[in-house]
């Protein structure tokens, strides 16, 4: 089976967390590549209404383009209402059902997977890849790890990284406030963000 890596977020921006999380999990999951799948409509999160979809799918493709690995994926933005996990996870195994998920996310998402929409399925459906390497947190992570394994029967992995503490929001601040983003995100994008006047950049 082919091993996919599904990156998901709203990418308001993208940046580099974002790119070598996901480049950390297709290495050490030994991943065929990894789709970077912009949200349409989260549920536990309002996208700034001032930058469109097509601007965050512009910013996801200019920020991988370099990577042969890495592959834009528009498949939540295609459905209407939230976009939910469970579901997309549902409608990419129908289609295709030769591939073996990887659904990435941080030590912060791991906590919060109880109360995500129908967690059995996206347990049933995928393997969890977390990331991140927050010693301070490491054996509650471990410790949290092994109860959702108990709880459902889940395939979770540790991808061991070192911490990389960037934000979207603080990047959005950063562009507001006039200071450098040098290196928190490529080049490329920066200068999309500049030239089409995104977070008040200029």
């Amino acid at each position: 089976m082919n091993k996919v890596g599904i990156m998901g977020g709203t990418f308001n921006p993208v940046h580099n967390g974002h790119l070598f999380l996901a480049e950390n999990t297709r290495e050490q999951a030994a991943l065929d590549k990894v789709l970077f799948m912009p949200s349409k409509n989260p549920p536990h999160k309002a996208i700034m209404s001032e930058v469109t979809e097509q601007q965050r799918v512009d910013m996801v493709r200019l920020a991988i383009k370099d990577n042969p690995y890495f592959e834009l994926s528009e498949f939540e933005l295609m459905r209407d209402g939230y976009t939910y996990t469970a579901d997309t996870l549902k409608l990419l195994t129908n289609e295709n059902p030769d591939v073996q998920y990887y659904f990435i996310v941080g030590t912060d998402s791991l906590f919060m997977m109880q109360k995500w929409y129908q967690p059995q399925t996206v347990f049933d459906l995928c393997t969890i890849a977390v990331a991140g390497r927050e010693q301070a947190k490491e054996k509650e992570i471990l410790q949290h790890i092994e109860c959702l394994k108990k709880e459902y029967d889940a395939k979770i992995i540790y991808i061991n990284m070192p911490m990389i503490d960037i934000a979207s929001e603080s990047i959005r601040k950063r562009f507001t406030e006039e200071k450098s983003v040098k290196y928190y995100l490529p080049d490329t994008v920066i200068e999309y963000i500049r030239e089409k006047k995104l977070y008040a950049a200029k």
